[in-house]
């Protein structure tokens, strides 16, 4: 998962920025905290070695094969009857051909039990693309990544990958390897549908199980990355007759892209005033459907300065609202299968954003340079900060409402369920009766940790040592349920932007000119911006405002002045050179303030190492947030 947003993600609005809703109504709506259990599901034993044949009968009697200690795993969704869940993982180890147990190697495709039963291995768990041959999987790709399960139980998705199984259910014995096919997930970049089409990624199921979202990265005319989300139909072409590879595989057609040429955009200007439309549609970054599949879930351009959050939109109306407003970072997200609740991975509880999220209620002008930067803050290099949240529907709908951790139940101590050193990966998912939610977790590891970053190294209390394990939250006070299948929706997205391979022009809806505007606050006061561009690719690379008593929501006000100019480096990296002086004032005190010098900061969306001079430091009614140390 990557978040990059150079052009992909605009701010959306100047948002009504901590909602306040203090009726008694809104208090009753409220969730109270519930009994969450969490368990650790089996995985395969671990060798200490890569060598071949490290993983012999002592150590796995069944010659099923094994991982090593930092073997990286990538959790998926529940089969349809919730006894098993998916997991991505790499084998090493394993002997030589012609050794029946050469086949567990490499990165695979496994089911693991969630109720205590073994598969007729005697194993807790079942590869499913161990063995293949490779005349059923020409053409496919990494299985390695967000794997998920079809409501029929005899496919799944990995990868840009469609994993069937012809003799029946995936979990039983009669899908044996010769029985698995792997198809390859196609989608034409070129008007006569030659080569071997887009580059696709975090490819998420529709749950009407016809349809797929996923993102895939552009480059601007100003020489900057994009990254949209799409929309479309999954066909399967048994003898295709164009593109590569020229097997069966299956075919994304009718596809949307999901931006809103028409609609209306997040920025306009009339003479000197500038104006932030909160009804735009900006998905930077798609991250899934809401639990019917009504609306798209995805990382959208910040309502307030610095804050990035997950908004949704209507497939069909185009309706946007914004789900999370925590000054954390929130990226993946799973829906429950009624949509009724949603568990994020976030940042909240941990500081790590807020000495840039912190203060309240200032609108998004500078986060036209910053958001790449900002989003990549959320991590040390390969360490996350996430951890799982349960929240309602309507998300962070009440100043006093931010969800419940899932996972706060233990002792924090090493290995503990909330062991700090234990961070999730996406995505969080529910079972089909809405009961237990699977998540999965790294533990912090080199260069993250000991040598020159200050964040000592700890040792793992895992079977082996393994730095990986798959999660299982079990919501005890719940009753299941079961729901019917979600019928077929419509390919058409009204909204959206029909995908013509080979010809589709994806508009830049952040092309604001540059000059001196005026920007009134939705309740009172306004701020005075100065946009410049770089005369040489005309990307914005300037952004100056001064604040003069400016609120959005009538709660938070903000004077001042800040500003950011930005140099690229590279496609994913760039220089900011920061300087804010801020106060805020209303429901709360608060400054934004950086060092005299400014404050210059470099973080490379591939790498999300954090190396910064001078400081930029937030306090909130004298609680003060200071950046990380450098990481680098």
């Amino acid at each position: 998962m990557l978040f990059l947003v150079l052009r992909g993600i605009l701010p959306l609005s100047l948002g009504i920025v901590s909602s306040v809703l203090s009726s008694a109504a809104a208090a009753e709506t409220t969730p109270k905290p519930e009994p969450i259990e969490v368990v650790q599901l089996p995985l395969p034993p671990v060798v200490s070695t890569d060598d071949v044949g490290a993983c012999t009968r002592q150590v796995n009697p069944h010659g099923t094969g094994c991982m090593g200690k930092t073997s990286a795993i990538q959790g998926g969704n529940f089969s349809p009857d919730g006894n098993y869940v998916w997991a991505s993982l790499n084998f090493t180890g394993a002997p030589a051909a012609p050794d029946p147990a050469s086949i567990y190697t490499g990165v695979q495709l496994i089911m693991v039990s969630t109720n205590g039963t073994n598969f007729s291995t005697g194993d807790p768990w079942k590869c499913v693309t161990c063995g293949v041959p490779e005349s059923n999987k020409a053409g496919s790709t990494s299985v390695a990544d967000y794997p998920q399960t079809f409501a029929d139980g005899r496919r799944a998705m990995a990868g840009a990958n469609i994993i069937e199984c012809r003799a029946g259910q995936l979990a039983s014995d009669e899908c044996s390897p010769d029985q698995i096919y792997i198809y390859p997930i196609r989608l034409s970049n070129k008007a006569d549908d030659s080569g071997p089409g887009a580059s696709i990624r975090e490819l998420r199921l529709h749950p009407d199980n016809v349809h797929l979202g996923f993102n895939s990265y552009s480059t601007t005319s100003s020489g900057q990355l994009n990254e949209n989300g799409y929309f479309g139909r999954l066909h399967f072409n048994e003898s295709p007759t164009t593109g590569s590879p020229r097997t069966a595989r299956y075919d994304l057609v009718n596809v949307t892209v999901l931006v809103s040429p028409n609609g209306p955009q997040p920025y306009s200007v009339t003479g000197d005033r500038l104006y932030i439309n909160r009804e735009a549609i900006t998905v930077g970054e798609f991250r899934g459907f809401t639990g019917r599949g009504k609306e798209v879930l995805y990382i959208g351009s910040s309502w307030e300065s610095c804050n990035i959050d997950l908004f949704a939109a209507d497939l069909i109306t185009g309706h946007v609202r914004r789900v999370t407003t925590h000054p954390g970072y929130v990226d993946p997200v799973g829906d429950s299968p009624d949509g009724r609740w949603q568990v994020i991975l976030d940042t909240r509880g941990t500081d790590r954003m807020e000495f840039l999220s912190g203060m309240r209620g200032i609108p998004p002008m500078v986060d036209l340079l910053t958001v790449t930067t900002v989003a990549s803050v959320r991590n040390n290099g390969v360490r996350r900060f996430f951890q799982p949240w349960l929240l309602d529907a309507e998300g962070d709908h009440d100043p006093n409402y931010y969800g419940q951790q899932i996972n706060a139940g233990g002792n924090g101590q090493p290995g503990s369920i909330n062991d700090p050193n234990w961070n999730a990966g996406a995505d969080p998912r529910w079972s089909p009766d809405g009961t237990r939610i699977m998540y999965w977790q790294k533990m912090v590891l080199p260069p993250a940790c000991g040598g020159t970053n200050p964040l000592p190294c700890p040792n793992s209390t895992e079977p082996g040592g393994r730095t990986t394990r798959l999660m299982m939250a079990r919501l005890t006070s719940r009753q299941p349920y079961h729901l019917e299948p979600v019928p077929p929706v419509a390919d058409t997205v009204p909204w959206g932007l029909p995908y013509i391979p080979g010809n589709t022009t994806i508009p830049d809806t952040l092309d604001v000119p540059q000059g001196n505007f005026t920007l009134h606050g939705l309740d009172s006061g306004s701020a005075h911006v100065v946009l410049q561009k770089n005369k040489a690719t005309s990307a914005l690379n300037f952004v100056a405002v001064t604040y003069h008593n400016y609120s959005d929501d009538g709660l938070h006000y903000i004077h001042g002045t800040e500003s950011v100019a930005a140099t690229q480096l590279s496609l994913t990296s760039t220089r900011l050179e920061w300087y804010s002086n801020l106060t805020g004032t209303g429901v709360s005190s608060s400054t934004k303030i950086t060092s005299p010098n400014g404050f210059h900061v470099v973080d490379d969306a591939m790498t999300n190492i954090f190396i910064a001079n001078g400081t930029l430091v937030t306090t909130v009614d004298g609680v003060v947030y200071k950046q990380p140390v450098n990481e680098g």
